[in-house]
């Protein structure tokens, strides 16, 4: 057991597999154990590197196993598949874990805190009944128009849909209903207004957060989102590399020396093939960043010199008026549109990612 230098492990819900090498790749054991042995048996092993698929319960088990002076590695699933030798099972996962982690190259996920983890579950429940919300709007505008009215989509539009919904001609039936959807439309957004309180007290209680709201665009959400989503602001060498960590950029598909960019829609959506892979890892975080980055346009100057150009009436609204996508012209109705009214040079998808990216800079 003192020859152990790497030990990696294939989580799961009751029985874990593990696998023992030694610093030179020598496989020194592979184990099966239950979930009460495996805490037992990590405490019992010299200190060496412990390396695990970044997952759901990967954090809660990596504080844990650093409590016994381990060093934790937290690899993203997507550098673990060429690893895999042979078919998928538990025991060649581990194995791939252990195998990978030995790569010096081979990059790492920082293990979160519990306080981390406690915010992004309060982010996530907020989402949840906001899409309720979404749903029951749009199926209350669907059921409305085959009675012939038609209103725009939007929270926004709910008190109209509310007094058509009065108006003369339409069964009582109808109206019954269509007051259910309502009264339910109706706690759902008190019951997000509650989460927004709770998420804008965390951001005073954070000091991560109130340096962040130093900023131009960025409010108590999105500063929240940063110190929750984001990674510790010290693992990326430049303000690109956080850009790229966002999904800002366009993924390279580049062979033969010809040079190959995957299109980006909304937000930093990938949608080339179909896939969205780091939307779905950081989507919320992104969002917010994105609303964030809209309302703050910068540009460079003849003399190379950055300026910060702050839109009025900063927040969602502007950034969905705009309609300012990655990879996408300027709209009339645009940020550069709106600086060029006031006699200054616009800016376009550079200037949405350097706003993007200059959190980075803090």
């Amino acid at each position: 057991m003192n020859e152990v230098g790497i030990v990696g492990v294939a989580l799961a819900k009751q029985v874990f597999r593990v696998h023992g090498a030694a610093a030179d790749g020598r496989v020194l054991f592979r184990k099966k154990l239950s979930r009460p042995q495996f805490p037992r048996f990590q405490a019992a092993l010299p200190r060496c590197v412990v390396a695990m698929e970044a997952c759901g319960t990967a954090h809660y088990w990596g504080r844990e196993l650093a409590g016994h002076g381990h060093d934790v590695r937290l690899i993203p699933p997507v550098h673990l598949k060429p690893f895999v030798k042979r078919q998928k099972n538990d025991a060649a996962d581990a194995e791939a874990v252990a195998e990978a982690a030995l790569r010096p190259t081979m990059r790492s996920v920082a293990v979160k805190t519990a306080g981390q983890q406690a915010r992004a579950m309060l982010f996530r429940t907020r989402d949840l009944p906001v899409g309720q919300r979404t749903q029951l709007i749009n199926a209350l505008r669907g059921h409305l128009a085959g009675h012939g009215i038609v209103l725009a989509r939007g929270i926004g539009n709910i008190d109209r849909l509310a007094t058509r919904l009065e108006e003369e001609g339409l069964p009582d039936l109808v109206r019954d209903l269509g007051r259910l959807y309502l009264h339910r439309i109706a706690g759902l957004s008190d019951e997000i207004d509650k989460l927004d309180g709770r998420i804008a007290a965390a951001a005073k209680e954070s000091d991560v957060a109130r340096r962040l709201q130093t900023m131009p665009g960025i409010g108590p959400v999105c500063a929240m989102a940063i110190a929750t989503f984001a990674s510790d602001i010290r693992e990326f060498r430049r303000a690109r590399d956080f850009s790229a960590w966002l999904g800002l950029v366009p993924r390279q598909h580049s062979s033969g020396g010809k040079q190959k960019l995957g299109r980006t829609s909304r937000m930093g959506q990938r949608v080339a093939n179909g896939r969205s892979d780091q939307w779905r890892n950081h989507w919320q975080l992104r969002r917010l960043l994105i609303v964030g980055a809209m309302s703050v346009v910068h540009w460079r100057g003849r003399d190379g010199g950055a300026r910060v150009v702050a839109l009025p009436h900063a927040g969602p609204e502007t950034a969905h008026a705009g309609r300012d996508r990655p990879g996408q012209q300027d709209g009339p109705d645009g940020p550069s549109h709106a600086l060029a009214q006031r006699g200054l040079p616009g800016s376009g998808r550079r200037g949405l990612l350097t706003a993007a990216a200059g959190v980075s800079a803090m």
